[in-house]
Order: structure tokens, then sequence, then C-alpha cells
């Protein structure tokens, strides 16, 4: 009987760190890939008021009134996401519900083409491992470009904890320019389209988890562990 080749992974910390960029440059990209991420919401809802403006037909203003709600609600939902993957949101030291967590990542989802299936415990978590997870989830779903389920798991306590994102459908491939931030010697650009993936190598390491990516059969696994 064959059975699936194991899973290659890379891990964070060998990442060489004379690739890193400033402070003010990474706040550059991350600001960059935010107003990317939310403005095509914000045109549709531009173009949803343009047509209540000249349009009188009430087809047409119905049509507009749900194009501006359903937009309206995936820029909230990309907002909210950004404040938690890349924001303070909240104090230095803060923690993060689970519970909220969970419902920042479903609406971020919305309802497209990426299913999650959520397995954490309930209660208050380090914000930064959060942080880390939220953009472990971002990265899968790059990995899914056809669409698929999410299954993003915690495991050990949840003041020390491990982190698992399973990407399971159709096409999964390894998130995009996240192995290669993983790999020695690291020579990949840095920019708003590759940030996302710098960032969570960098989360990683500051939370002291190894970061890996890897095929596992046909399922795309990340990890990030002790």
């Amino acid at each position: 009987m064959s059975t699936s080749p194991s899973p290659t992974f890379v891990k964070a910390q060998q990442v060489a760190p004379v690739h890193a960029i400033d402070d003010l440059e990474l706040a550059a990209l991350i600001s960059s890939k935010i107003c990317h991420d939310v403005i095509g919401p914000v045109g549709a809802i531009y173009n949803g008021l343009e047509v209540l403006d000249d349009d009188e037909d009430e087809q047409s203003r119905a049509y507009a009134l749900e194009v501006i709600r359903s937009f309206t609600e995936q820029a909230s939902a990309k907002v909210q996401f950004a404040r938690f993957a890349f924001g303070a949101a909240g104090s230095v030291g803060a923690t993060v519900d689970l519970g909220g967590a969970e419902q920042i990542v479903r609406g971020f989802l919305g309802q497209g083409k990426h299913k999650l299936s959520w397995k954490a415990p309930a209660g208050q978590m380090s914000k930064d491992r959060v942080k880390l997870l939220l953009n472990m989830i971002s990265c899968a779903v790059t990995a899914l470009p056809r669409g698929g389920e999410i299954i993003a798991a915690v495991s050990g306590r949840i003041d020390d904890p491990g982190f698992e994102v399973r990407c399971i459908g159709p096409g999964a491939r390894l998130p995009q320019h996240l192995r290669e931030f993983l790999l020695i010697p690291c020579t990949h650009r840095i920019d708003a389209l590759s940030v996302q993936a710098y960032y969570t190598t960098r989360l990683a390491r500051s939370t002291g988890l190894r970061l890996s990516v890897g095929m596992e059969g046909v399922d795309v696994l990340l990890a990030a562990v002790k």
C-alpha cells in the first residue's frame, strides 16, 4: 500500500537576520497592504452611491443598496481583522479573547469560498500569539486559490500554545511568499504583496515559536511550535 510522503518543513529560526528591514519600512509596507485590501470594497461602495445619485429606477437603487450593504460589511471586517493582525488592539502586554478572535477571522473570510474550522479552547491568550495565529490564517488563504477548508487548531496550554493551520481544497499549494522567507539564504523581495508572509515569520520569532510550512499529502500544513 502506498503512503503519502512526509511533509518537508522549513523552520523559521533559520531565517537569515540580515534580511530584516527596519520598523519604519515595515510599517509603511503593512500600511500599503491594508490600503490594498480595503480599496476594493470601498470602491464598490462609491460605485453604489453613484448609482443612488444618478439612477431613479427602483430596482437599480435596491440593487445598489444591497451592494453598499455587502461591501460595507466586507470593508469593516477587513479593517477589524487588520487591527488585530497588525495593530496594537489594546495596551502592551494585553490578552485577546479567543472567542472574539474566532469571530474576527470568520468576518474576514466572510461568506466566500474559504470555510473555517476553529479548534481552540475558550479563554484569553497573549496578544502577540493571537496575532501570529491570525497572520498564519491569512497566509493560508493564499494556499487555497480555488477555495476550501482552513482548520485552525491550538494545542498545549493557553498560556504556552502551539498552532497548526491545515489547508484542504482543490489545487492547494504552499502559501505565497512564506516558504521563501524561511529559506537560507533569504533573498526574497519584501514589498506590499509579500509583507504578510515576512511579518508572520517575524511574529513567530518574537513569540519564541518555530514556524514551518509544507505539504502533507495533498494538504498544506502551517505549524508554529516550540
